[in-house]
């Protein structure tokens, strides 16, 4: 019988002791990134005719004050500005209004055939914030900072 209580209570002892390990820190590291259907390259045909809006996602906790974000476009020597693509917006900032956690980046495709032999990307690329997070995926890659865009 006293051997009984004595495992009882050990098994109290151990099982309260245990129950303070669960505490951890929660990854907490705030980033934006692009990409479509979790996709860092997509393709585009060069007969579409239509605006195509592509996601900047902003992944943290809720923040309170607005954000920008600074993206450029990286044109490859196959396309050209007017003739295969309009860029919709003329700013080159997206504005994270707080709560906002995805921004459109709009750029109008023109129907136009390509030089096969040529590059024909579009790369939307983001490059800086106002709050110095992380650009792309957390990681030593920095996947998901760029989006590229193929015309075929």
């Amino acid at each position: 019988m006293k051997f009984i209580k004595s495992c009882c209570l050990l098994f109290v002892v151990l099982l309260t002791a245990a129950c303070n390990k669960d505490t951890t820190t929660p990854y907490d590291n705030p980033f934006f990134y692009i990409n479509v259907s979790n996709n860092s390259t997509v393709r585009v045909a060069s007969d579409r005719n239509e605006t195509v809006e592509y996601k900047v996602y902003f992944s943290g906790q809720r923040q309170f004050e607005t954000m920008t974000l600074d993206y450029e476009f990286v044109v490859g020597a196959g396309l050209k500005e007017g003739v295969d693509f309009e860029f919709v917006s003329p700013k080159r900032q997206l504005e994270f209004l707080p709560g906002i956690v995805e921004m459109p980046i709009a750029i109008r495709w023109i129907s136009h055939p390509i030089d096969a032999t040529k590059d024909n990307t579009l790369a939307i690329k983001l490059v800086r914030n106002s709050k110095n997070y992380t650009i792309g995926l957390p990681g030593p890659d920095g996947l998901q900072s760029k989006l590229t865009i193929v015309k075929f």
